[in-house]
């Protein structure tokens, strides 16, 4: 008899416990994993979610049940597990988390060998489909549960981005941990870097007692904020529960967009690298272009998500690859992202250059007006899509339709998707150095769109 199961989305298995997601549901991913992948060591690590100590005993039990060695790597962030997988060369990985989601849910990110993403494209119905009819191989031995530490060789990797930690000045950092899992990481690093860190919402805390680390919410920026004007800090970084992304601010506590943030450590990297390849995504794209190209390097853009943006980073070897939503993916990294590297080298760029962050990005910020992206409501993505491709259709531009809808008119252009998960578009605006261009044609797109 199968057993449904709902919690599988485009990229990962998440949902609301118990109902969606709970132990028999992830024993039974955990066979089906094991099934599907045959693999002889598996990495798992966890957040600091009150769910996820009782959904990892399931897990790894399913796992062990299937003949499996589970590599159980503690609390952790995402890109624990992403190390672990490449670094160790393991078989696969699977990290427990809900990220951002509300206090009661929970989920399973998934990577095979190498840390490749696995997704809906690429096995993860097929895991779904196992699991729900419960067709699992019998084993002929049990697994066993390995407590497994890389701090120190994940540590010395991250530190291996740093030109020369000589050279870094002695920045006065605020770092905002939501009290998800980034603080175990910054307390490593404080005793090799040479930065003064005040730590705000460090204690890791399964019930989130400020409130879910989301630092895409304005809600939820406003201590890190606080926090530099008190503190006369030179930067701040806050990340999510999983911390997989890092939100940057630069000293007068203004919020720098990721789109800013992809084209700096473009230069960055390039500049140690030059001639290589550089990933973004289309949802904003006029600043990447003209940094990269700069700079020596050449852009590639790819479908937005974090499955797409690895597979086209493989394919062309790139050497970076970033994404607005604040995604940081390095070739040295198993082509995967990290919440970490970024702010990292934004020390460098700083520190090399004698300038603030502010410096650094403002002339691109004017150059390179943004809407910010903007979440519309709809009752059918399709027929809202289309209405606006026939509205502007008959103005001069060039039509991408790689993930949505992009239209470049030459001194604006905009990209209109849909979400993966939820009856929403997203809309992103820009403008070649023209603030109320942009803001003329996103309140018109708005208005067609009905936001």
């Amino acid at each position: 008899m199968t057993k449904i199961i709902n919690c599988f989305k485009a990229y990962d298995a998440r949902g609301r416990v118990p109902d969606d997601l709970n132990e028999d549901i992830v024993y039974r991913i955990g066979r089906a994993f094991a099934e599907y992948i045959q693999p002889q060591q598996v990495a798992v690590g966890r957040d600091v979610r009150l769910s996820s100590d009782s959904l990892f005993e399931a897990l790894s039990q399913g796992l062990r049940d299937s003949g499996v060695d589970v590599l159980d790597l503690g609390l952790c962030g995402t890109e624990m597990v992403y190390f672990a997988a490449f670094h160790q060369q393991l078989d696969g990985g699977i990290m427990i988390t809900a990220s951002h989601n509300p206090v009661d849910f929970n989920g399973l990110k998934f990577v095979r060998h190498g840390a490749r993403p696995i997704s809906v494209d690429s096995g993860l119905q097929d895991i779904r489909r196992i699991a729900e009819q419960e067709s699992f191989s019998t084993s002929g031995k049990k697994g066993a549960l390995i407590p497994t530490n890389l701090n120190t060789a994940y540590i010395d990797h991250l530190l291996g981005y740093l030109s020369d930690i000589e050279s870094l000045k002695p920045l006065k950092i605020v770092v905002n941990s939501g009290n998800g899992g980034a603080g175990a990481v910054i307390d490593l690093l404080e005793p090799v870097l040479p930065f003064e860190f005040i730590k705000i919402q460090h204690e890791p805390d399964g019930r989130f007692p400020n409130g879910v680390p989301n630092p895409m919410l304005l809600e939820g920026r406003k201590p890190t904020i606080d926090a530099i004007a008190q503190h006369g800090a030179d930067i701040g970084v806050a990340w999510d529960g999983d911390f997989d992304r890092c939100f940057l601010f630069d000293h007068n506590g203004r919020f720098i967009e990721g789109y800013y943030m992809v084209g700096l450590l473009s230069v960055q990297m390039l500049s140690r690298h030059s001639g290589e390849i550089i990933v973004h995504d289309p949802r904003l794209t006029w600043n990447t272009i003209e940094l990269v190209k700069q700079n020596g390097g050449e852009p590639v853009q790819s479908k937005s998500g974090h499955a797409f943006i690895k597979e086209t980073m493989r394919e062309v070897d790139a050497l970076y690859g970033g994404e607005m939503s604040a995604h940081h993916y390095f070739r040295d990294f198993g082509y995967c992202d990290s919440g970490m590297i970024p702010w990292l080298l934004l020390t460098q760029i700083m520190s090399s250059q004698d300038k603030t962050l502010a410096e650094l990005v403002d002339e691109r910020i004017v150059s390179f007006p943004v809407s910010g992206e903007i979440n519309v409501t709809v009752g059918d993505t399709a027929t809202v899509i289309e209405s606006v491709k026939v509205r502007f259709g008959g103005e001069e531009h060039q039509l991408d339709e790689i993930d949505g809808l992009s239209m470049d008119f030459g001194q604006w252009r905009f990209n209109l998707r849909p979400s993966n998960t939820e009856p929403l578009l997203r809309l992103n605006v820009e403008s070649r150095g023209d603030q109320g261009l942009m803001e003329r044609k996103r309140d018109e797109l708005l208005e067609l769109i009905g936001g």
